[in-house]
C-alpha cells in the first residue's frame, strides 16, 4: 500500500471474536453459524449503528468496527455483551455462545473501506485478554471514558502483547450477566467457587440421610459467610447425590475450582466424618481428614472443617472473619436434629412435606426457644401454605409468617436466612418496600444465597425496578446451574421479560423450563401469555389447554392476575391471554 489514496485519523477500534468457535462448530455447526448470524443481525450490527459506529469487516467468527468516540465504543461493547449474555443464560453449557471484545484508541490508516495500523493491531491483541462475555480496553480508552460513564473498571496490570514493543496496561469492564467460563476451563484464580457435594450416609440406617445432608448444608452456610469466594448453591451441588462421577467433570459443570466431598457415619452418640478438599483444576487433594467424636462435638467438628477448607482456599483470611461466620446455632442437639429433619422436608416443595416441616420446626423451638433458624424455617412453612393455596386462614397465616420471621431476625440479626424469611413475610402483606429492604439485607449478608438473590430480583421487578432486578434474576440461574427447582426460576424470569416486552427471551426461558420439568402448570400459563403477545395464538391455546390439564381452572383463576404494583403491568399479562382468545 502507498500513502497515496489513504489518510490517517484518530479512532476507537472494537475487535470482537467468538469464544471456542471450533469446538462449538464441532458440536453443532449449523446451529452455531445460524446463531452467530442471528446475533450479527439482531444485536451486534444494530448496537454498532446505535452508537454511531461502522463495521469495517467481518472475519469469520469475529469482526472489526470503528467509532469516532471512545465513549460510544465502550457503551456499545457493554450493551452488546449484556444482551448476548442475557440471551445465552438459558442455553445448555456445552452450546453456550459468548464473545470477547477488545477496545483501543489510536491512530489508524484508512484505505478505501478498510482500516489498518498500530491502533487496529493493538485492539486485536487486547481482545483475547477479555473474559468470555467480557470487555477489555487499553489505558488510552480507559483514560478517555473513566469519568464519562457509570461503568466500573478493573485494572489488570501491564501485559506483554505479541508484536507490540512495550507492555500495555489493560483494564476490564465489569459486565453484568457475564456467563461462567464452564466451556473452556475451570477458573484458574485463587478465588474460584467452592462446591460442597452432599456427604455420603454410611450409617446402617438409611433414615439418617437427613443428618449427613444437614451437615453438608451447614458447611455450605458457614463457607458462604466468606465474601472472598463464591459458594455453589445447595440445590445445585445436591443434584449430584448418589451419582458417581469424575470430580473434575462435576467441577466444570458447576463452574467450581474446589470440591469438598465426604461421608458421615452416625451410630448412637458417636459420629465419624471423613472429608476431603480437591483442587479440581489439578485433581490434587489439598487435604483430607477424619473426625471422630461424640455427637455433642459435632459443632466443633463443623467449625474445624470449615476453618481447614477456608485456610486452603483463602490463605489470607482473618480470625475475625471466621468468628463472624460462626452462626448462632442451637446448643441443644435434639433441637438441631429436629431442625435438620425439618429442613430436609422443606426442600421437597409440596404441601404434605411442608406440614411435616412445620411440626419439626415447632419441636425444635420447643426445645430451644432462642433458635433463630428454626423460627425462620417455621415462617417459611406458613408462607409456603399461602403459596400452595392450602392455608386454612390466609390472614392468620400471614400474621404467623410475619411474627415468626421477626422473631428469627430479633434472635440473629446477622442471619441471611432470617432476613430472607422476613422479606417473604412482608411480600404477602403487600409491604413491598419493607420486603425489598429485608431481602436486600439477606443478599448483603450472604451473596452466595441464590434464593435471596432471586427473590430480590423478582421483588424489584414486581415494584417496577426491572433494570436492577433483571440482572439478579439472570445471575441467579448462573450461580445455581443444576438446581432441580430451576424451572420455577425460569418461569419468573420469563414473566419479567414479558413485563419488559422481551417476548422472544421469555419464550426461550419457558422452553427451558418445560425441558427441565414438563408438568409444571405455571410454565404453560406464562407461555400462553407470551405466545399471545408474539401472535402465535394457536400455540398459546395449546399451552393453555396443557395448563388446565395439569391444574384444572388455573387459566381462569389467573386470567386477571394482580402480581405487579402497577395495574398497567397486570393488564399487560391479561392482554396476552386476550390476544389468544383465552379471556374476554
Amino acid at each position: 500500500m502507498t500513502e497515496q489514496g489513504s489518510r490517517r485519523r484518530l479512532a476507537a477500534i472494537l475487535a470482537l471474536d467468538m469464544v471456542g468457535y471450533s469446538r462449538l462448530v464441532g458440536i453443532d455447526e449449523p446451529g452455531t453459524i445460524a446463531k452467530h448470524k442471528q446475533y450479527l443481525v439482531q444485536v451486534i450490527g444494530p448496537g454498532v449503528d446505535r452508537f454511531n459506529g461502522r463495521i469495517v469487516k467481518h472475519m469469520g467468527d469475529g469482526l472489526l468496527a470503528e467509532f469516532s468516540s471512545a465513549v460510544d465504543a465502550v457503551q456499545c461493547a457493554v450493551e452488546v455483551q449484556n444482551e448476548i449474555n442475557a440471551r445465552e443464560v438459558v442455553t445448555a453449557d456445552e452450546l453456550r455462545i459468548s464473545y470477547r471484545i477488545g477496545l483501543n484508541l489510536g491512530d489508524i490508516v484508512i484505505d478505501g473501506d478498510d482500516i489498518m495500523g498500530d491502533g487496529v493491531n493493538l485492539a486485536a491483541r487486547i481482545e483475547p485478554l477479555a473474559e468470555p462475555g467480557g470487555v477489555s480496553l487499553s489505558r488510552k480508552v480507559f483514560e478517555e471514558v473513566q469519568n464519562k460513564t457509570s461503568l466500573t473498571f478493573e485494572d489488570t496490570g501491564e501485559h506483554d502483547l505479541k508484536n507490540i514493543a512495550r507492555p500495555v496496561r489493560i483494564f476490564r469492564v465489569l459486565v453484568q450477566g457475564k456467563p461462567e467460563q464452564r466451556q473452556d476451563r475451570i477458573a484458574e484464580n485463587a478465588k474460584s467457587a467452592v462446591a460442597v457435594l452432599p456427604f455420603a450416609n454410611l450409617s446402617q440406617d438409611p433414615e439418617q440421610q437427613y443428618f449427613s445432608d444437614g451437615l453438608s448444608e451447614d458447611i455450605i452456610t458457614l463457607l458462604s459467610a466468606w465474601r472472598s469466594f463464591p459458594v455453589v448453591a445447595r440445590n445445585s451441588s445436591f443434584a449430584y447425590r448418589d451419582r458417581s462421577q469424575d470430580i473434575r467433570r462435576i467441577a466444570k459443570e458447576l463452574a467450581a475450582r474446589y470440591v469438598i466431598e465426604g461421608s458421615v457415619r452416625k451410630s448412637g452418640n458417636r459420629v465419624r466424618v471423613n472429608a476431603q478438599l480437591v483442587d479440581a483444576m489439578t485433581g490434587h487433594h489439598l487435604w483430607a481428614h477424619k473426625y471422630d467424636g461424640a455427637l455433642d462435638d459435632i459443632f466443633e467438628i463443623q467449625d474445624e472443617m470449615t476453618w481447614q477448607i477456608v485456610s486452603a482456599v483463602e490463605p489470607h483470611m482473618e480470625q475475625a472473619e471466621f468468628n463472624k461466620a460462626a452462626t448462632k446455632r442451637s446448643v441443644n442437639l435434639n433441637a438441631w436434629d429436629y431442625y435438620l429433619r425439618a429442613r430436609m422436608a422443606l426442600h421437597q416443595l409440596n404441601p404434605n412435606d411442608n406440614a411435616e416441616a412445620r411440626k419439626l420446626f415447632e419441636k425444635a423451638i420447643a426445645l430451644d426457644p432462642d433458635y433463630s433458624d428454626a423460627y425462620a424455617g417455621l415462617s417459611l412453612t406458613y408462607q409456603r401454605d399461602i403459596l400452595y393455596e392450602v392455608a386454612e386462614d390466609r390472614a392468620a397465616f400471614e400474621q404467623l409468617a410475619l411474627q415468626t420471621a421477626r422473631r428469627a431476625v430479633a434472635l440473629d440479626d446477622g442471619s441471611s436466612y432470617a432476613h430472607l424469611a422476613l422479606g417473604g413475610a412482608y411480600i404477602w402483606l403487600n409491604e413491598h418496600e419493607l420486603s425489598i429492604a429485608e431481602t436486600r439485607m439477606a443478599v448483603q449478608l450472604n451473596p452466595s444465597n441464590v434464593q435471596a438473590r432471586f427473590a430480590l430480583g423478582n421483588r424489584l421487578d414486581i415494584v417496577g425496578s426491572a433494570k436492577e432486578g433483571m440482572p439478579l434474576l439472570e445471575s441467579s440461574l448462573q450461580l445455581s446451574p443444576r438446581d432441580p427447582h430451576s424451572h420455577i426460576y425460569f418461569v419468573q424470569l420469563a414473566r419479567a421479560y414479558i413485563n419488559a416486552r422481551k417476548y422472544e427471551r421469555a419464550r426461550d426461558c419457558l422452553t427451558e423450563s418445560i425441558r427441565r420439568k414438563p408438568d409444571h402448570p405455571h410454565t404453560y400459563h406464562m407461555l400462553a401469555i407470551c405466545l399471545g403477545h408474539i401472535g402465535d395464538h394457536e400455540q398459546a391455546r395449546q399451552a393453555a389447554r396443557r395448563c388446565d390439564e395439569l391444574h384444572p381452572g388455573f387459566i381462569a383463576k389467573r386470567a386477571r392476575w394482580n402480581i405487579y404494583v402497577d395495574p398497567a403491568a397486570n393488564a399487560h399479562l391479561t392482554e396476552g391471554l386476550r390476544k389468544a382468545g383465552l379471556v374476554d
